[in-house]
């Protein structure tokens, strides 16, 4: 495994984690026996656990935290800001402390599909899923599936073999 330390940006990278090239990342935290895809940028104060897979094209914002054995499809994009604008009503240019970080927690063993966006604040359940294409806007519970836009539950994904 090799990277070049410019990628890096004062990252924590744990043992076996295997990253692709052109990748962004900063001031985040990734476990061991990761893989992150071709195109990925993570973000500051990111935190990701052990046994994690995240396909290529995919954008992890700041204030996401992803447990363990966790899936991310190709091109997933999180969102943190719920009113993006680039300016203030006052028409100056807007500054970090002008919005509200909005976070996303997902929990161990879920997996996202690929080209979901995840719109924060919210939490995706322990062991759920999230379909191909949908749009998560309100928490997802544990064990169940989600698809659609905006998500909605399909089914129960418990899997009485995962460990």
């Amino acid at each position: 495994m090799s990277y070049p330390l410019k990628k890096l940006h004062k990252c924590k990278v744990g043992s076996e984690t295997v990253i692709c090239d052109f990748v962004n990342l900063y001031e985040c935290t990734i476990g061991n026996r990761c893989l992150i895809g071709t195109f990925v940028e993570i973000q500051k104060k990111v935190f990701i656990g052990n046994n994690v897979r995240i396909q290529s094209h995919s954008f992890i914002c700041e204030g996401v935290v992803i447990e363990d054995n966790v899936f991310i499809g190709h091109h997933v994009v999180f969102t943190n800001d719920k009113y993006p604008r680039s300016t203030n009503p006052d028409g100056s240019l807007k500054k970090p402390s002008d919005w509200n970080l909005e976070n996303v927690h997902v929990k161990k063993g879920a997996s996202i599909g690929s080209n979901a966006t995840i719109v924060g604040p919210v939490t995706i359940g322990e062991d759920a899923m999230v379909g191909a294409g949908s749009v998560v806007i309100k928490d997802v519970p544990k064990h169940s599936v989600v698809v659609g836009n905006p998500a909605r539950p399909l089914k129960s994904s418990k899997r009485e073999h995962y460990p």
